[in-house]
């Protein structure tokens, strides 16, 4: 994961596969989760990144983890960028 601030930012890439990671629809249908670093939990409010959101992210996710961009290019759909909003 990235810190943007507060927040915290993942990568939906499912290591390039065709089809988005089962935990990417299961937080659009209910974006109220938990989120574990270390031994903290917390809850999160989880999003997908707008394409603005995205089009600033994206570079920094690259900066932590270049594979990311080898994934999108193996798949042809756009790999989501989800912002973990802690909630307490």
């Amino acid at each position: 994961y990235l810190r943007d601030g507060e927040n915290m930012v993942v990568v939906a890439s499912n290591g390039g596969n065709k089809n988005h990671p089962a935990w990417l629809y299961n937080i659009q249908a209910n974006p109220d989760a938990t989120a574990q670093t270390g031994k903290k939990v917390r809850k999160v409010r989880a999003v997908t990144a707008n394409e603005e959101e995205r089009a600033r992210l994206w570079p920094l996710l690259l900066e932590a983890y270049q594979g990311y961009q080898d994934y999108e290019d193996e798949t042809e759909r756009t790999i989501q960028v989800v912002v973990l909003t802690p909630q307490e």
